[in-house]
């Protein structure tokens, strides 16, 4: 069960007791946040990607969408989402619960800078029902993460607008 091997993964820092588990589905960012609380923006999500003969894990903040160009840029290969069956099949965890935590096989993550508006963000722990709540360090550290990149669109926008208001 893929929960257990994101609170086996969280053990060796003795974190799994962290690791939430809800009555309701926080399968979708919107799910999570209304479960959990906070803005949407504050749900850091896994999305699973092919570049070339790799799979990458990108982890943003909810509320962005990736920037091809950004993304081709960082990359040198254009942003092709796994199906879900790929996804399963790479990490050990289905849509909905997919994190960086515990992954099935060894795959390069990476953080997208969005996340870093946030003192704390709450990525899933490979369930549809589950999150854990966590700093950007402990992010970066837990994931085992290659670096920080800049592959997403739409929060600066929003950030403009917050500062405005």
């Amino acid at each position: 069960m893929s929960i257990e091997s994101v609170k086996a993964h969280f053990r060796q820092w003795d974190r799994e007791q962290d690791v939430m588990e809800f009555e309701t589905s926080s399968a979708t960012v919107d799910l999570a946040a209304e479960t959990i609380g906070v803005i949407p923006a504050r749900i850091a999500k896994t999305l699973s990607f092919r570049v070339g003969d790799k799979v990458l894990l990108i982890v943003a903040a909810g509320d962005v969408k990736i920037d091809n160009k950004k993304f081709r840029q960082a990359f040198g290969f254009k942003a092709r989402m796994l199906t879900p069956e790929e996804v399963l099949e790479q990490t050990g965890h289905a849509i909905g619960g997919v994190c960086p935590f515990g992954l099935k096989n060894e795959l390069d993550v990476y953080l997208d800078v969005s996340m870093k508006r946030f003192d704390t963000l709450f990525p899933a722990c490979g369930s549809t029902n589950s999150a854990i709540e966590l700093t950007n360090e402990e992010i970066y550290r837990y994931s085992y993460a290659k670096d920080w990149v800049d592959v997403c669109k739409g929060w600066e926008e929003s950030e403009q607008e917050e500062k405005v208001s």
